[in-house]
């Protein structure tokens, strides 16, 4: 069985800085300025590597630090393009930038899959998850006019049925109160909530906003993680044990403190410990 570690995390040594080229982004608060997509960030070096990369969030590129690619950058500099870097290959350009956004989409989809197959209490659908498992990491492996043509939504359709699935298991089988769950399960809008001490876990929080909400020692046990947004919410002290489909990315967009509880392979941010 694959370990997570193996693929999913960022090589940046071995990357062509697509995430700073590739994808765009708008001045907020979580970045200093506007870049439209396939432009370099003035602050991408010519050896692909951010010059301000140890002081991200002091200058103003917080979304920087909470953007995850699950490796799909070295994926598509060292084997879609054979290390063929943009600079010196400039007929290269559109092509790989235009790879990049489906091959993150695809890791992403892979992350999650064999994340499944370490919950023990989705063990009845293991097999289902090695079969598209398999089928989703040929996706990756094919020439860069064919992964431009993949429908990747419908994949990711196929795909979320299992992830669905997979949190059912885990929820049900978590041997929590299951009132919580009712209670906060479907529910989206979280953004600025006075959630200190509230016991959440076992539920359905997938997608929600939880952007500056005070989740202070709150119980997030079991919960289903995926897609929601933590950024600015406050962390300290909260037990996020056994949540499912939490990323580190997820992580480095929260407040936290030492006493807050992650999920095995999960590393508290520096500016926690700060």
């Amino acid at each position: 069985m694959p370990k997570l570690t193996d693929y999913f995390i960022p090589d940046c040594d071995k990357c062509f800085g697509l995430c700073c080229v590739a994808l765009p982004y708008a001045k907020s608060a979580d970045f200093a300025f506007d870049k439209e997509a396939g432009k370099p960030c003035p602050n991408l070096q010519a050896d692909f590597r951010c010059q301000i990369h140890a002081d991200l969030r002091g200058k103003g590129f917080r979304g920087c630090t909470s953007f995850e690619c699950f490796g799909a950058g070295q994926k598509v500099s060292q084997n879609t393009f054979m290390n063929r870097d943009w600079r010196s290959h400039p007929g290269l350009e559109k092509e790989m930038f235009d790879v990049f956004p489906i091959m993150h989409q695809l890791h992403e989809m892979l992350f999650y899959l064999t994340e499944i197959l370490y919950l023990e209490a989705a063990m009845p659908i293991h097999g289902e998850v090695r079969e598209i498992l398999d089928k989703t990491g040929e996706l990756t492996n094919m020439e860069p006019g064919l992964i431009m043509a993949i429908d990747v939504q419908a994949h990711r359709v196929e795909v979320n049925k299992l992830l669905l699935k997979a949190s059912e298991f885990v929820r049900k089988n978590s041997g929590l109160n299951q009132k919580s769950a009712k209670k906060y399960s479907g529910r989206r809008d979280f953004i600025g909530a006075k959630l200190s001490g509230e016991v959440l876990c076992g539920a359905n929080l997938r997608g929600s906003l939880f952007i500056a909400a005070d989740l202070r020692k709150a119980d997030l046990r079991y919960t289903d993680l995926i897609g929601a947004d933590f950024r600015d919410a406050n962390l300290s002290g909260a037990n996020l044990m056994g949540s499912i489909f939490l990323t580190q990315a997820q992580v480095n967009s929260a407040k936290g403190d030492m006493y807050t509880k992650l999920p095995k392979g999960l590393q508290r941010p520096q500016h926690w410990v700060n």
